[in-house]
């Protein structure tokens, strides 16, 4: 599984977690910092990409448009990185279920708590 962070996460995330989301990427790396939210998606979808994100936004588009891409939801507030990323590992089975559930679209993964 791989996953793309969008703006709103730290670059850090893809280098502190590439033992369990190998492949992943952060929008800055990939030349699409600034882009707007339908770029970043098309990008996440044709190139296979999970996209996390903490913007309402993307969750909004999940509900209207449903997947690809897929989007991973995190509700951790103002939470570091290094919180971030061990929530993300914490949850690596739910995320990999949602990557195997055709008809899920979004995952909303809160810091405390449950959905």
């Amino acid at each position: 599984m791989k996953l793309l962070f969008d703006e709103n996460s730290s670059p850090r995330l893809c280098r502190l977690l590439s033992d369990v989301y190998p492949d992943s990427a952060h929008v800055r790396e990939i030349g699409l910092r600034g882009a707007e939210d339908e770029r970043i998606c098309d990008y996440a979808r044709d190139r296979g990409f999970t996209l996390v994100s903490k913007d309402n936004d993307s969750c909004q588009r999940s509900f209207l448009r449903g997947a690809p891409p897929k989007v991973v939801w995190l509700s951790v507030g103002n939470a570091g990185t290094t919180r971030t990323a061990d929530l993300l590992r914490r949850e690596h089975g739910r995320l990999l279920a949602l990557e195997s559930e055709a008809e899920t679209a979004l995952l909303a993964v809160p810091l405390f708590g449950a959905f």
